[in-house]
């Protein structure tokens, strides 16, 4: 799988995941808040991946997952649950990302 498809995938599961919980939510504006929770959650799994700063992967999700939910967090001023969960998100995609660039560049037997 290329790097690219992987990003995709991580991203579309990180999205889904993170909007789940918000299906069955009373929100004002629900269907703005979805897509928007989507698309924040979505570019986290997805930069993760294709980032090339040369960090852990633990490292890069953290920085990620700090930087892309902190504007969220802000406007809506639910600090807590919107960092919490792209801290933890942005720290399983990238020990995640870690364990498949080890796979994909281990030499072949």
């Amino acid at each position: 799988m290329s790097r690219t498809k992987f990003a995709i995938y991580a991203g579309l599961i990180f999205g889904i995941v993170d909007i789940l919980p918000m299906l069955v939510m009373d929100l004002p504006d629900k269907g703005i808040a979805i897509v928007s929770a989507f698309i924040n959650r979505f570019a986290i799994g997805f930069i993760i991946p294709l980032l090339g700063i040369k960090l852990a992967g633990w490292q890069k999700g953290l920085v990620i997952g700090i930087l892309l939910s902190l504007p969220d967090a802000i406007i809506t001023k639910a600090y807590i649950p919107i960092l919490s969960f792209g801290i933890a998100g942005g720290l399983i995609i990238g020990i995640i990302t870690d364990r498949y660039n080890k796979k994909i560049s281990a030499p072949a037997d």
